[in-house]
């Protein structure tokens, strides 16, 4: 009986590693660094104007083992809702996103790197139904304290000149009986 006992814990000893080595393989994204880029912005989120005024409401959930990160937003008025799906490239090193809103424009944007104080840039040509397009930047910041900075910006000349279209801050979403659910 000793043996046999002997036997299962050196059997466990010999196995641990390898299954943790299974395990780690099973899900890359949720142990690759470049994957959680983005991890400071996953959250139930209330979205404020510069003026204060509530613009939305944002949940960003990680997906697929934490290969992709899903959002939904809303606006604050039920005017509008938009889709997004974010994922990491890791052949490309480089950040994408997939945009659909419940009135038709989409967008495609992929990061450019880091802008500033350590901000994620996203830049996409944005198609118009006339065939013309334009250029579409989003930078997103971590800005402390449970809050994330949101700037959306659209060139008209290749990226010469940017008009800021969205500036929006991020707040964790307000309890259950708080200004908006």
């Amino acid at each position: 009986m000793r043996r046999r006992v002997l036997a299962f814990l050196w059997a466990f000893l010999f196995a641990f590693p390898a299954v943790s080595a299974v395990r780690a393989q099973s899900s890359p994204c949720e142990t690759d660094s470049a994957f959680r880029r983005l991890d400071f912005w996953v959250g139930d989120w209330d979205v404020y104007d510069p003026s204060g005024a509530l613009a939305g409401r944002s949940v960003l959930e990680k997906i697929l083992k934490g290969c992709a990160i899903s959002v939904d937003w809303h606006e604050a008025d039920g005017s509008g809702e938009i889709r997004e799906i974010f994922f990491y490239e890791k052949a490309r090193k480089t950040w994408r996103q997939v945009w659909i809103s419940d009135a038709g424009p989409t967008k495609e944007r992929r990061s450019v790197g880091d802008g500033p104080d350590g901000a994620l840039r996203f830049v996409g040509e944005v198609l118009q139904v006339d065939g013309r397009s334009h250029l579409d930047r989003s930078t997103v910041t971590a800005a402390g304290e449970g809050r994330v900075h949101q700037a959306i910006e659209i060139s008209n000349d290749g990226g010469a000149t940017w008009k800021t279209v969205f500036t929006g801050e991020y707040r964790r979403h307000a309890p259950p009986g708080g200004a908006w659910r």
